[in-house]
């Protein structure tokens, strides 16, 4: 897929209240998917091309698993943790808080950025957020501004 090429633009009246899967790298370039769960609030760039979208997915479903399950919750989370066997970090939504995510499952060995051909990393250059991946929970914007969360404090 060239520069060039058309891109469709996904707009957030397609994704709210469904299921929409999207990418990010980090600070330190480690890739996560990231699981909106109907909640339209991602990043403006994660909404820019279908078709760069497509292809993530696609070569990080075709890499082989790298490594076991790792979730930290365990239980329910284990069935999200393909991505993190192939190397990346998986947020889910945490429901009902817009913008907000948490860590279901984290890869010992990360894919970077650099992994992915360069077509690809020129779309996640847009998509790097100022945040390390491996936190518990994250709060992104869609103006691609992303913040560590502290986790609620069970007393």
């Amino acid at each position: 897929m060239e520069e060039a090429a058309p891109h469709t633009v996904i707009t957030r009246e397609e994704i709210a209240g469904v299921e929409f899967d999207w990418f990010a790298a980090d600070a330190q370039g480690h890739l996560a998917q990231l699981l909106a769960a109907g909640d339209d609030t991602v990043p403006d760039a994660a909404l820019r091309s279908e078709e760069w979208l497509e292809a993530t997915h696609v070569w990080l479903d075709t890499r082989p698993e790298r490594e076991d399950t790792h979730a930290p919750a365990g239980g329910f989370d284990e069935h999200l943790s393909a991505p993190q066997r192939r190397g990346a970090f998986v947020y889910d939504r945490v429901p009902g808080q817009p913008g907000m995510y948490r860590l279901v499952a984290a890869p010992r060995t990360p894919l970077t950025v650099a992994d992915l051909p360069g077509h690809l990393q020129g779309y996640l250059a847009s998509l790097t957020l100022d945040v390390p991946f491996g936190a518990e929970r994250l709060f992104i914007g869609p103006d691609g501004r992303a913040q560590v969360l502290q986790e609620p404090s069970s007393t």
